[in-house]
């Protein structure tokens, strides 16, 4: 489990997951002490289609263990 603070990260592979509207998210940490460890996410809910999160600039915020993800684009 990452420490608090912000991450940027880069969706390096996406694909659906097991519950409908899912995606099953594994990014790489681009930056910091960190950098290079691999992140997996489930996220719920997002409307975009798996293929089209390959390569998308990420940043990930942890406060309080609890990660939240924002994609660009």
């Amino acid at each position: 489990m990452l420490e608090d603070g912000t991450y940027e990260a880069i969706v390096i592979d996406a694909e659906p997951g097991t519950e409908a509207n899912s995606v099953v998210i594994e990014l790489a940490l681009a930056a910091g002490p960190h950098k290079g460890e691999l992140v997996t996410v489930t996220a719920n809910g997002l409307s975009r289609d798996p293929l089209d999160l390959l390569a998308v600039p990420a940043t990930i915020v942890v406060n309080g263990g609890v990660l939240t993800l924002t994609l660009e684009g």
